[in-house]
């Protein structure tokens, strides 16, 4: 597949009223959401669909309740940003993976706290 760097770039602009930045949230959304399988594959993500999916749902729910308008324009230009950035595969798999830390293998607990802990569990 061929990078093409404007391909996925949009401009940046402000929303009129919160009806027009809603319609532009849901648009990001489904871009997002749509864009879960080729994610998957192009970054060799070892979780199912179901569960990027789930992920980028809980991304957007997180700012599901901020009023402001200068404040949404500003999260919609970082989500045109991270969409961009991740579907030209400027990013590396590990920035993809980040977004699972409970799924990986411990969550965020990698390493033990002490050795006594890390000998009892069997890890080297």
């Amino acid at each position: 597949m061929a990078v093409t760097p404007t391909q996925f770039a949009v401009t940046t602009r402000q929303s009129a009223n919160l009806d027009e930045a809603k319609r532009r949230v849901l648009k990001a959304y489904r871009e997002w959401i749509r864009a879960a399988p080729e994610i998957q594959t192009m970054y060799s993500v070892p979780h199912p669909v179901s569960a990027i999916r789930t992920r980028m749902r809980q991304e957007f729910e997180r700012n599901r309740f901020v009023n402001k308008l200068s404040v949404i324009d500003v999260l919609l230009m970082k989500s045109n940003v991270d969409y961009q950035e991740t579907m030209n595969f400027w990013r590396q798999t590990n920035h993809i993976m980040n977004y699972f830390k409970q799924e990986n293998f411990r969550g965020e607990k990698r390493l033990p706290a002490n050795f006594m802990e890390g000998f009892l569990e069997g890890r080297n």
